[in-house]
């Protein structure tokens, strides 16, 4: 049984030294915005697309912050998809207090696509300008931010630029999700390998998906993702696997989400797309889940249990990993000490996997913001 704890504790101390390793690699290659100095001697025309469904808490600070980007030239297209609270007389006061602002109001939602996916993909139909920012309704932006990424994207020839929010939440298991998520999220996606137009390491990220026009024409727009709830990311896929350039910036401090503002309201917000990131895949759930226990669970339990070697490398283990999410942390400018709540977001991160998996079965699909999707349409729109 000795052995066994040995090898369990080496096995978990090996991993977090690779995840850090990859982590640390990844991290040293992106570049925070607000370092960017804007540089461009012409601004090429931008167009904003948000899309809105029940948003009325906060979509007026969101709007208003991107009203008052300091970008020479853009327009802002903010789609009512359905709602059924106040987000739509929200919407009209705004337009009528900012011409600039269009505001389209969606009655219907045609088969075959999730409510987000068509009202964005229909908004971007019109555009004409070269460049598209897709946003979502409740990130709040630095007036600065659109120069700074445009400077980015155009210096450097990309087709893609997404950008990392700052995610704010009110308790601190939320805040320590924030950190853990943002380092496995890192690692997930191969930020050290996205810039690398021959790797299909790709990133999306719905608060901030920058792109080319021609190229998100080329690939076909939301279309090909039309039943994907994890369709910012997918939308970072179909770039990559269309041969585009793409590069990643960390947001925090220059752009900002009210993410979740209860542990019960995170744990429904995230029904949706967790089963869909793991590919409906039951033995992915079960695989990820017991992978994930053994590797965050384990270092801070085995010391309880055991002694000699399986004790001292499971207490490095853990001491890694509070290193590890610490320093996460700062991406989202959060305390250092947040990290001790590391083990519960394990636990957390677990339920919300079953959840997620156990209600799409049993509903067979997924409900999101008062629609249900099918689970046959959603496994069979694979990217």
């Amino acid at each position: 049984m000795e052995t066994l704890w040995i090898a369990i504790a080496a096995f978990n101390l090996a991993v977090v030294v690779l995840i850090g390793g990859l982590w640390l690699w990844g991290d040293w290659q992106l570049e925070r915005v607000g370092n960017i100095e804007p540089a461009l001697q012409q601004w090429p025309r931008v167009s904003i697309i948000v899309a809105a469904r029940n948003e009325e808490r906060n979509i007026e600070s969101g709007v208003r912050s991107l009203l008052q980007l300091d970008y020479p030239d853009y327009e802002l297209l903010v789609v009512n998809d359905r709602s059924t609270d106040s987000t739509a007389d929200i919407l009209d006061r705004l337009n009528d207090e900012f011409p600039k602002l269009k505001v389209v109001h969606l009655e219907t939602l045609p088969d075959g696509w999730l409510g987000k996916n068509h009202a964005l993909h229909s908004a971007a139909q019109g555009v004409t300008s070269p460049y598209v920012l897709f946003s979502d309704a409740d990130v709040v932006m630095e007036p600065s931010l659109l120069r700074r990424a445009m400077t980015w994207i155009v210096a450097r020839e990309l087709d893609h630029l997404a950008i990392t929010p700052e995610a704010r939440m009110p308790s601190l298991i939320l805040k320590c999700f924030v950190a853990t998520f943002t380092m496995f999220f890192c690692v997930f996606v191969r930020t050290w390998a996205i810039r690398n137009p021959k790797s299909l390491a790709h990133v999306g990220i719905g608060a901030f998906n920058l792109l080319r026009t021609e190229a998100f024409k080329d690939i076909g727009g939301f279309e090909p993702i039309r039943m994907r709830p994890d369709d910012d990311l997918k939308l970072g896929k179909l770039i990559k696997l269309n041969h585009y350039k793409q590069d990643c910036l960390i947001g925090a401090g220059s752009m900002y989400v009210p993410w979740y503002e209860s542990t019960w309201e995170m744990v429904r917000g995230l029904e949706k797309n967790t089963f869909a990131v793991l590919e409906y895949s039951v033995f992915k759930v079960v695989f990820s889940s017991l992978l994930i226990f053994v590797i965050g669970i384990g270092p801070f339990a085995i010391p309880f249990w055991t002694t000699g070697l399986a004790q001292y490398l499971s207490i490095a283990n853990a001491i890694l990993w509070l290193a590890l999410i610490g320093n996460s942390a700062r991406h989202s400018l959060l305390p250092f000490w947040i990290a001790l709540g590391f083990p519960l977001v394990i636990l957390l991160n677990i339920f919300i996997q079953w959840r997620s998996m156990i209600l799409a079965i049993t509903r067979g699909g997924i409900q999101w913001r008062d629609t249900v999707y099918s689970l046959k349409e959603l496994k069979a729109n694979r990217i």
